[in-house]
């Protein structure tokens, strides 16, 4: 599609917002995985001038959400719980809340009936920064402290009022029987090149389960989770570096606390990118991962469960194992799910994450320690 035309499909989303003004200039946002996201500004006369203010537009991937109705539906009641809980505590403003904007029928989606595409806008968060990586604890801090609060300002919420929009999403037992089926129907011929990577997930197996079978045991509570909580999800003041809004609500679905935790700090106390193909220089630096220990056990230690401090740490090792299992049949499937910038890509991501995953496991007691000291710092000063 030239510029164009994709100027003119943005504009055309705002109208069906109800977004005053003429929409300017747009661009794309690289970041994100699964959906196309676009940063768009909108000018409007008013009685003092012309006034522009920011939006972000984004087209949903239908292919991984089935149900984009029923995922916007839950966001929608997620939001609102939020901005009630912020609103009790006297946290307001445009910077502080998600907002998405309705078409005129009442939708906080737009549907094309011509192209097939779902659509949505939200606000911009002004004098922001979020971070795709980071090494400083502080920020990881921070990070953590928001994801926590987010569980917090949501463990009062009726989770059964969610649809659950990606079935069986941190079914780990599920997630390794599709994978094991999928090697051995090898539709794409691409198992030959995998075979020590797909030994490795089967040594894993057992430890990989073990938290889908503490729920299925009834061992875990259940709670609304976030389900993707990359430190970039989170978007923090500029100057102090204080939480301001965790967003990317599309997987908020009923969910672990060990899961959120795990995959925060499998992505963010990473000593290497999510796709490093030199597999030396990936690690788990355990400084970074106390930092969001402490954010975000510290933000819920009131409401978490024994058995969910001991199990936090697992968390960690059980999403960096699904994630490789989840890049690897991506890659042997024909790389149908995450986009993928070169041949191989999600096969790179994969390596690195069972190479995380080994690391992990040399650490699993100073992981453990580190998880209880702070429960229990964070409890005491509670008391």
């Amino acid at each position: 599609m030239s510029d164009k035309m994709l100027k003119q499909q943005l504009a055309e989303v705002c109208e069906q917002f109800r977004i005053p003004g003429t929409l300017v200039w747009y661009k794309q946002k690289k970041s994100g995985n699964i959906n196309t996201t676009y940063q768009v500004m909108v000018q409007d006369m008013t009685p003092k001038g012309p006034v522009e203010t920011g939006y972000v537009v984004q087209k949903i991937n239908n292919y991984v959400f089935k149900n984009p109705e029923e995922m916007m539906h839950n966001i929608d009641l997620v939001t609102q719980h939020i901005l009630k809980k912020k609103k009790e505590r006297g946290v307001i403003g445009r910077r502080y809340r998600l907002h998405f904007h309705h078409t005129e029928d009442g939708k906080n989606f737009l549907f094309s009936e011509k192209g097939g595409e779902f659509w949505r806008l939200m606000n911009c968060i002004e004098d922001c920064v979020g971070f795709d990586e980071s090494s400083d604890p502080k920020v990881l801090f921070m990070a953590g402290k928001a994801f926590g609060e987010f569980q917090m300002n949501l463990s009062d919420f009726d989770a059964e009022q969610l649809v659950e929009t990606i079935p069986n999403f941190h079914n780990t037992r599920l997630r390794l029987e599709t994978f094991f089926r999928d090697v051995e129907l090898d539709e794409c011929g691409r198992c030959a090149e995998v075979r020590e990577e797909i030994e490795t997930i089967r040594g894993l197996r057992e430890i990989g389960c073990k938290l889908t079978d503490m729920l299925a045991a009834g061992e875990l509570p259940l709670r609304v989770t976030h389900n993707d909580t990359k430190s970039n999800n989170v978007l923090l003041d500029k100057t102090t570096l204080e939480p301001l809004v965790v967003i990317d609500l599309d997987t908020v679905m009923p969910g672990l606390a060990m899961h959120d935790f795990g995959d925060a700090v499998r992505f963010a106390a990473n000593t290497a990118a999510e796709d490093e193909a030199d597999l030396s220089k990936v690690s788990l630096d355990l400084d970074l991962y106390r930092a969001f220990a402490e954010g975000f056990i510290g933000a819920m230690v009131s409401s978490l469960t024994q058995k969910e401090i001991d199990t936090m740490a697992l968390g960690a090792v059980t999403i960096t194992i699904e994630l490789a299992v989840r890049f690897l049949n991506d890659y042997i499937t024909g790389d149908k799910y995450f986009k993928v910038v070169y041949p191989g890509h999600n096969l790179i991501r994969a390596r690195s994450q069972l190479a995380l995953v080994k690391d992990m496991l040399s650490k699993y007691d100073d992981m453990n320690r580190i998880v209880q000291e702070v429960a229990e710092e964070y409890r005491t000063a509670k008391a």
